[in-house]
């Protein structure tokens, strides 16, 4: 437990910044999952819609240090390529 004023501000900080990474990770695999859904239900249509709002919301969390960039831009170019052989 912490016991100087210093440190039970960072556990305050800790907490409010676990539950906002948090909240944008599920938001990114919720939409990283409706892609691969319409991938796999071959819809190109549904599928480049939703490409856009997950490269999106990768963009963002990747932004604010929720997911590491690299594997942010990995996942937006694995599911583009995806999404292009489906149009194909």
């Amino acid at each position: 437990m912490a016991n100087h004023a210093s440190s039970e501000k960072r556990n305050r900080q800790r907490v409010k910044r676990t539950l906002r990474n948090r909240a944008v990770k599920s938001a990114v695999r919720t939409h990283v999952k409706a892609v691969r859904e319409a991938i796999a239900a071959k819809d190109p249509k549904a599928a480049k819609a939703a490409l856009l709002k997950a490269t999106v919301e990768l963009d963002r969390a990747s932004s604010k240090g929720v997911v590491e960039a690299k594997a942010a831009s990995r996942t937006v170019s694995r599911l583009a390529s995806q999404v292009h052989k489906l149009g194909a």
